[in-house]
């Protein structure tokens, strides 16, 4: 590691929603780090918390261990763009709530991006499933590889990239609501038109816990749900990076694939709930889509409550 990339500092910034113990322990992995210069950013999406969760949240943000910023609805891209606007430092690393960070974690960040401008860096995220597996001998890519890469897209539980560069691409679109999904791929989408580029670092590691209460779990399960929650994001980025034929496409294919699952083969009575999801999750992205892109980081700051 080189002397710029030792003397240098990210903003590491943690959206939340409805977590309690494994916030706090995520937040301790984060701080255990000690990279000098950085600050850790908990964007607070919660109502609220058990009282001792609370308090030592309470006590972190006063010692300075943490700046505690409180939303006052549940929204991941406007979480995020909050962190670009409050970040101290150039640089912003965005990891989940519910992760267990390798030591060199926030390093291995630094050191891709000094490396050169203009890039996203996407850290290595092992699934629960994927812990102990050897993946030294896997040629095609996944988020849990061995080898550096270029890649077209990112996963929004470990990744990093300059805050000055993301606002003048407008920041993340907040119409990807709820579940937010494919809310990376969309950026992702304007990042790379703008000729930036997207690089894969899996020295920059950590551990997914994927805890099953919280965070995008709150909105239940994509595979007996109604609620277009889950469907809606997919919809809206179609619809908002493709034309003609290739949006028809991408629509027909995701409504009858999120009917035509393994699950859905010995539960066939979900079938007409998960078409239900989809139809209204259809109806709400043409909407939103109608509506243009919703970009946060030139938003009213008095949306949001800064004080615990």
């Amino acid at each position: 590691m080189d002397v710029a990339t030792k003397t240098a500092s990210l903003t590491v910034a943690i959206p939340t929603y409805c977590r309690e113990q494994v916030l706090l322990e995520t937040i301790h992995h984060i701080i255990s780090l000690n990279v000098p210069g950085s600050e850790i950013l908990v964007l607070d999406q919660s109502a609220s918390h058990i009282s001792y969760v609370q308090s030592e949240l309470s006590r972190l943000h006063v010692a300075g261990q943490i700046r505690l910023i409180k939303l006052n609805q549940p929204s991941i891209p406007k979480a995020m763009n909050r962190g670009l606007i409050e970040a101290s430092h150039d640089l912003v690393l965005f990891v989940d709530d519910d992760i267990i960070p390798e030591p060199d974690l926030v390093r291995a960040h630094l050191s891709a991006h000094a490396l050169g401008k203009g890039r996203i860096v996407a850290g290595r995220i092992i699934q629960p499933w994927q812990e102990g597996v050897d993946f030294s001998q896997d040629r095609i890519f996944h988020f849990a590889s061995l080898q550096s890469r270029e890649i077209g897209d990112f996963m929004g539980g470990n990744f990093s990239l300059d805050r000055h560069e993301a606002i003048t691409l407008g920041g993340f679109d907040e119409n990807f609501v709820n579940v937010a999904y494919h809310f990376e791929a969309e950026f992702a989408h304007r990042w790379r038109a703008a000729g930036y580029r997207i690089i894969f670092e899996p020295e920059a590691c950590l551990h997914h816990l994927k805890v099953p209460s919280g965070g995008t779990r709150t909105f239940g399960n994509h595979l007996t749900t109604m609620r277009p929650d889950h469907s809606v994001g997919a919809y809206y980025f179609y619809l908002r990076t493709s034309s003609g034929s290739s949006t028809l496409k991408s629509i027909v294919n995701r409504f009858f694939g999120a009917a035509a699952t393994k699950y859905h083969l010995k539960h066939p009575w979900r079938v007409p709930a998960t078409l239900i999801s989809e139809i209204r999750g259809l109806i709400w992205a043409a909407r939103l889509a109608r509506a243009g892109p919703r970009y946060g980081y030139v938003r009213d700051r008095e949306e949001i409550n800064v004080s615990i």
